[in-house]
């Protein structure tokens, strides 16, 4: 039983960390970049539908991003999406496409940037502590482990969650240096 503890706290702290990385995706490093619209959700026949779901979505010359919907009726509808989705990118409409034009970062906005990926990493270790502290109640409620047994699952899963805050930290640093590249 505290094996199967384990393994699931484990599981769940692999989840928290590949949605953590994801969520990086969303933020802005100067380039390009088809993740940053992910998140943008149009409003499609009246249900919101993801924009990569609705439109084809290019990089050009690695400083635009082109939105060539399917349907021509739904170009405003994904232009509306694109403001209210706070990108901090204006979208451009000529009529058959949306552009978004990723402007050179300023060293401001790079700082602005890292501490969104130090705001994500935080809530992230949180979602991680969480998981080890449901996982430590639930080593603890079983009555079939012996208290040596009990006291290696709890350390077990406080090793697991050092890794997989170490792994956060890890990704923290690399998107903050690749937002600080000029």
């Amino acid at each position: 039983m505290a094996y199967i503890v384990l393994d699931t706290a484990k599981e769940k702290m692999e989840k928290v960390i590949a949605h953590y990385s994801e969520s990086l995706n969303t933020i802005r490093t100067g380039r390009a970049n088809t993740t940053m619209l992910d998140h943008v959700e149009v409003d499609y026949y009246g249900s919101p539908t993801p924009v990569n779901q609705i439109a084809g979505i290019t990089v050009v010359e690695g400083r635009t991003l082109v939105i060539k919907p399917y349907d021509a009726s739904s170009l405003k509808n994904i232009e509306k999406a694109c403001n209210e989705a706070d990108l901090g990118i204006a979208p451009q409409n000529d009529g058959t496409v949306v552009r978004l034009t990723v402007p050179a970062l300023t060293e401001e906005t790079r700082k602005e940037m890292c501490k969104k990926v130090s705001k994500f990493a935080e809530e992230a270790k949180v979602q991680v502590r969480n998981v080890r502290r449901d996982a430590n109640e639930a080593a603890k409620k079983d009555e079939t482990l012996t208290e040596d047994l009990e006291k290696d699952c709890l350390d077990r899963i406080q090793k697991a969650t050092d890794e997989a805050i170490k792994k956060i930290d890890d990704i923290a640093v690399t998107k903050e240096k690749e937002v600080m590249t000029i």
